[in-house]
């Protein structure tokens, strides 16, 4: 079989984003081909180091119309979307993917609700096609330790801080990222991935606490069937620890186990094209690995704010 037989067609949703190059490196370092990317802004000359051929549109609805035209043709139909939109639009993307016949490869995350998942798991058994979710954690190798580490002891419940500060600029609150309603917040935009990973290892949620909820950072108790988190998310530079600034640092991001912190500041650069060599392995993350972080970011949503009560994260003493 020759390799333009074994190359897959891959359709991109959202080819100006900050996320977009590693999707588009990830589908050229897997040998297969972007035929055609849509994107509201044509702010997109980064295709050209990757698939300068390919058909490129600014309105949903011609690019709707190219994959129609695409699926009726054996040789140039896409096999898979890959979408890169703002979260709001996560549900919308997919079924057009899925309607036009192709697998969809979503970053996180799927949908901001969880009662939306059941209609896209229906969605899935009325085309056939799949839904993947880049999880891209779940193949970092120190994630990887840690759950290899703690599934030998599952008998008791262990003591988990989370901080992640990551900061942003004004532009943040003037973009969508900036509209709880359409991106849900920074415990969705920058906590999803975490919530994610440590419900992965730890088990399902149990209970949730809130003790903050800003537009620029959030923080609370989540309890995990193995483990309370303690958790802390901001976008506030204010919010970077002393030895951060002073290296200039504009992200900081420490997960403590027992006392004990897990290093995983690096090694992110390639997660996204392991991600794409399992999913065409047959071995991708679905619907069902992305219901518990998106539960826990929805609740959090929705929770009620306690201030200082029961067991807070170690940075509100300065804050509340």
């Amino acid at each position: 079989m020759s390799m333009e037989q074994l190359q897959k067609n891959f359709a991109l949703i959202g080819a100006a984003g900050y996320i977009a190059p590693r999707h588009m490196k990830a589908i050229k370092e897997t040998g297969n081909k972007l035929v055609v990317a849509l994107d509201p802004k044509d702010s997109v000359g980064i295709i050209d180091s990757f698939f300068p051929d390919a058909d490129f549109f600014i309105e949903p609805e011609r690019m709707d119309r190219h994959l129609d035209k695409l699926r009726r043709s054996v040789i140039s139909k896409v096999d898979y979307v890959s979408i890169c939109s703002p979260n709001f639009l996560h549900d919308a993307h997919i079924r057009m993917a899925l309607r036009n016949d192709a697998h969809a490869i979503c970053e996180k995350p799927l949908v901001l609700n969880p009662w939306n998942l059941d209609n896209l798991e229906e969605i899935e058994h009325e085309t056939g096609k799949q839904i993947f979710n880049i999880l891209q954690l779940r193949h970092h190798p120190s994630i990887l330790q840690l759950k290899n580490d703690f599934d030998q002891k599952k008998s008791r419940v262990h003591d988990v801080d989370l901080t992640y500060i990551t900061s942003r600029g004004k532009w943040y609150h003037y973009s969508w990222k900036g509209n709880k309603s359409k991106s849900g917040g920074v415990v969705t935009n920058i906590g999803i991935h975490f919530f994610d990973m440590l419900s992965w290892i730890f088990g399902e949620p149990v209970t949730n606490t809130v003790h903050l909820m800003e537009d620029n950072k959030a923080s609370g108790l989540l309890q995990l069937k193995n483990a309370n988190v303690r958790w802390f998310l901001s976008i506030d530079a204010n919010d970077l620890p002393v030895p951060a600034k002073e290296k200039q640092l504009s992200t900081y991001r420490t997960i403590m186990v027992d006392g004990k912190e897990i290093e995983f500041s690096g090694g992110f650069t390639d997660l996204h094209t392991l991600s794409y060599q399992e999913i065409l392995a047959g071995k991708g993350f679905g619907i069902a690995h992305a219901r518990n972080s998106i539960n826990i970011a929805h609740d959090i949503r929705n929770a009620q704010i306690s201030g200082k009560t029961s067991d807070y994260h170690p940075l509100l003493k300065s804050l509340l």
